[in-house]
Order: C-alpha cells, then sequence, then structure tokens
C-alpha cells in the first residue's frame, strides 16, 4: 500500500514555547537578512504599477489623491502585522503556504500552494510581456515575436542560472537592481519638487465614500508583493526577527515613495493628470526634464519590470519547489542542488513556464484569478497567524506578538472578506474552479487505494 501523504516533516504544533518547530529544509542556506529580505519586498511591491496608477487614482478622487494612498497603507499594514505574526513562527520555506500547512494542514496548505504558485506565476508572466512590449517602443528592431522571445529566453535564462548557482547570488542582484530601479523614481521627485505648482495641490476636501473606496481597492494590488518576497522562508536568517523588519520597513519606504510620486505627478500636471492613463509619470517628467524626462521614466518602467522578474526567480520557484516537498508534485521539483543548495530544478522549471506563457500571451486568459487568489492568500494568511498564536507555535526566536497585534489578523479578515463581496461571479467562478481541482487531487493523493505512487500528484 502507498503511503497516503509524505509529510514526515511538517511541523508539530506545540503549545509549549520551548520546544520549536523543527525546519525541514536543512539543506538550504539561511542567507537573507533584514537589509536582503526588505530589498526582496521593496522589490516586489513597486512594479510597473506605480508608473501608470497616479492618473487612475486621480481621475477617481482628484487632489485627494494622496489621501487613498495613506488609507491603503493603512491597511496593508493590518496584512504587514499578519504575515509578521506568521511569518515569525514559521521558518520553512513556502511563505504564506508554509503557513497555512503549519496552522490548518496539508488540505488548506495546497489550496494555499497552488493560489500562490500559480498566481505568481501569471503575474510575472504578464510583466515579461509588458517589459518585452517596452522593448519595442525604445528598439522596434525587437518588435518581431522571435526577437521577442528570443530577448525573454535570454532574460529569464540568466536569472534562472543566477538563481540556481545560490540564494546569495539571487539576493544581491535583487538588492542592486532595487537601487537602480529605485533611482528614476527618486530623481522624478527630487528633480520633480522645483516644478510643483502649489495650487494643484489644493485640499478640495474628503472625496464621496465610493470613490474613495474604490480607489482603495484599487491601490491594494499596488501594494502587494510581500507575499511574494517571503516565499523563501527557509532562507531566511532568524525568522523571528528579520521577516517583521523587513516587512514593516518596506512598508514604510513605500508608503513614503508613492506619496511623494502622486504629489510631484499632480503637482505639475495638475488636472491633466486624470487624462494621462497611459505613462502619466513619463507625462510629468517630460514637462520639467523634456526629452530627457519622458526616457528616463521610460528607462525607469523597464528597469522596475526587470526587477520584478529578478525577485519572482528567487521566490516563486520556492512556492514550487514546497509544493513538490510536501508531495502535491513530482518529487523532482523538490531537488536540491547538491552544490549550491538551491532548489534548481523548480527556478528553471519556472523560467521555461514564464517564457511559455509570456511568449504565447496564453496567461492572459488564466490572469483573472490573480486578484482573487491574492485576497484569498491573505484571507488564509490572517487565519493561520490567529491559529499559530492560539496555539504557541514559534521557529525557536522569540514571535512577533506585540499588544494588540491580533487587531491585524482579525481586522484584515473582515476588510478581505468585504473586498471579496465585490468580485465578480466570473472572478468567483474561475477561482472556485481552480480551488476545486486542487480539491480533487487532494482526495486522489489522500485515497490508498490511488495509483498515484509518491512522487506527487501532477
Amino acid at each position: 500500500m502507498l503511503p497516503r501523504f509524505r509529510h514526515a516533516h511538517v511541523p508539530v504544533l506545540t503549545t509549549t514555547p520551548s520546544a520549536p518547530i523543527p525546519s525541514p529544509d536543512a539543506a538550504l542556506v539561511r542567507a537573507l537578512g533584514v537589509r536582503q529580505l526588505t530589498a526582496a519586498v521593496v522589490n516586489a511591491t513597486v512594479g510597473a504599477g506605480i508608473f501608470v496608477i497616479p492618473a487612475l487614482v486621480a481621475r477617481d478622487v482628484g487632489a485627494a489623491a494622496p489621501l487613498a494612498f495613506l488609507i491603503c497603507g493603512g491597511v496593508m499594514a493590518l496584512i504587514v502585522v499578519t504575515i509578521a505574526m506568521a511569518g515569525s513562527r514559521v521558518e520553512v520555506t513556502g511563505g504564506i503556504y508554509a503557513y497555512a500547512e503549519a496552522a490548518f494542514g496539508p488540505y488548506v496548505a495546497l489550496l494555499a500552494g497552488v493560489l500562490q504558485w500559480l498566481s505568481g506565476l501569471l503575474a510575472v508572466s504578464g510583466v515579461s510581456t509588458a517589459l518585452l512590449d517596452q522593448f519595442g517602443v525604445l528598439a522596434p528592431a525587437l518588435g518581431s515575436r522571435p526577437a521577442r522571445v528570443l530577448v525573454l529566453g535570454a532574460i529569464v535564462a540568466t536569472l534562472a542560472s543566477v538563481n540556481a548557482r545560490g540564494v546569495r547570488s539571487g539576493s544581491r542582484l535583487i538588492e542592486g537592481v532595487t537601487a537602480v530601479k529605485l533611482v528614476p523614481l527618486a530623481a522624478f521627485v527630487a528633480l520633480g519638487a522645483f516644478a510643483v505648482d502649489g495650487s494643484a495641490l489644493h485640499w478640495p476636501g474628503l472625496p464621496a465614500a465610493g470613490p474613495l473606496g474604490r480607489t482603495v481597492l484599487l491601490l491594494i494590488f499596488a501594494y502587494s508583493g510581500v507575499e511574494v518576497a517571503i516565499a523563501p522562508s527557509g532562507e531566511i536568517r532568524d525568522p523571528a526577527r528579520t521577516v517583521p523588519r523587513a516587512v514593516f520597513l518596506a512598508l514604510g519606504a513605500t508608503t513614503l515613495l508613492y506619496v511623494a510620486i502622486q504629489l510631484v505627478a499632480q503637482g505639475v500636471l495638475g488636472s491633466q493628470l486624470a487624462g494621462e492613463t497611459a505613462a502619466p509619470l513619463a507625462a510629468a517628467a517630460g514637462r520639467f526634464l523634456g526629452r530627457a524626462g519622458i526616457m528616463l521614466m521610460l528607462a525607469g518602467a523597464v528597469c522596475s519590470m526587470f526587477g520584478y522578474q529578478c525577485g519572482d526567480m528567487l521566490s516563486t520557484p520556492r512556492s514550487l519547489y514546497a509544493l513538490a516537498r510536501d508531495g502535491f508534485m513530482p518529487s523532482v521539483f523538490a531537488r536540491i542542488n547538491p552544490v549550491h543548495h538551491t532548489p534548481s530544478v523548480a527556478i528553471w522549471t519556472h523560467a521555461a513556464l514564464v517564457l511559455l506563457l509570456a511568449a504565447t500571451n496564453t496567461f492572459q486568459a488564466l490572469a483573472i484569478i490573480s486578484n482573487v487568489g491574492l485576497l484569498l492568500l491573505y484571507l488564509l494568511a490572517c487565519g493561520a497567524a490567529i491559529e499559530l498564536q492560539r496555539r504557541g507555535v514559534h521557529a525557536g526566536g522569540a514571535p512577533f506578538a506585540p499588544r494588540g497585534a491580533w487587531l491585524g489578523p482579525v481586522l484584515g479578515t473582515a476588510l478581505i472578506l468585504w473586498i471579496l463581496s465585490t468580485a465578480t461571479l466570473v472572478e468567483a467562478s474561475v477561482t472556485a474552479g481552480v480551488l476545486a481541482v486542487a480539491t480533487l487531487a487532494y482526495l486522489v493523493r489522500r485515497n490508498p487505494s490511488s495509483s498515484q505512487s509518491s512522487t506527487g500528484l501532477f
């Protein structure tokens, strides 16, 4: 009779704080500290969206746009508290997937893992396609399909090679790219501040609740990314200390940057900002730097998209690795390179899938699950944080549990349920279909008479 699950490694929940959870990822290298993880979270959060979203926010709430950013920052603070609580108690690779497994067991973990991995894969495939479009604008010779495939193949192969050689090399690349991608945005804020027209920032009064609420919902996704960056949990040094510090530092830095960008764009373009939905930052930079400003922001968008790819190649393959490690995917994806101590098979497989989806654009048919899937992941993180704290689970160090921290997951749960209630029937049905397939796979794997082998389901 075949074994039902390969979960001998799964942490045993304990209510005794003196008994830490053993890690199943002993072969991995814990090389990510506060600086590296903070850079990874900022890199995953500050993506291509910030080059477009200022116009959309101004369109909905006008000069009150900075308020929407601050409110959304407060909302994301609840999610960050939740992730910090759970991330300081679970040290195995997988991020929210690992938190769900430790709190609720393999079935809920499978649902979280599928949503986390597939959402990440679809998102980076979309960003990769957008990056190729930008290359086509900057260099028309790269506009043909064969050239696009060759360029993208070279990019993902390079990133896969760097990350397969070690988590340190991957994290160093992210730190460097994050610094580079922030330079155009910092220059936009610093130079644009001298071109701001104060009258364009005149406070119009509180906007109506409806438009403000829709704007905050839009901005939730501009702040997302922390769930991707924390996936390499098994390679983070002292997660009980590192995860909370890194996610809070990243959220603070991101919020300040977003508000500053919105103020400059709004102060330079005024009411015209709402009409520049294609490239608002490039339009604003063109006002005070001319053609050089437009090219600077276009280059910044390219750097930002490439930076997102770098962060994804470090993080999303770890979700595939975690699923395989726990018997939900073929065990080959859980293989650790004996020299570099990285899940190299998962990394190269992810690179191949990104190339395939971005080159064929078939990802667009499934991209609709990303938004609902992301919210469901946050919901599972909230539940896991509450459950892990209730059971006294910890990863060795003192967990992140300041006074009143439980309000984060509780209020976060209420907010997420409200947001999910606004999902369309199509979004809900597609996501439900994905979860139904995962549930069926779980039942097949659980059945001891199943012909499935212990190498995984799929």
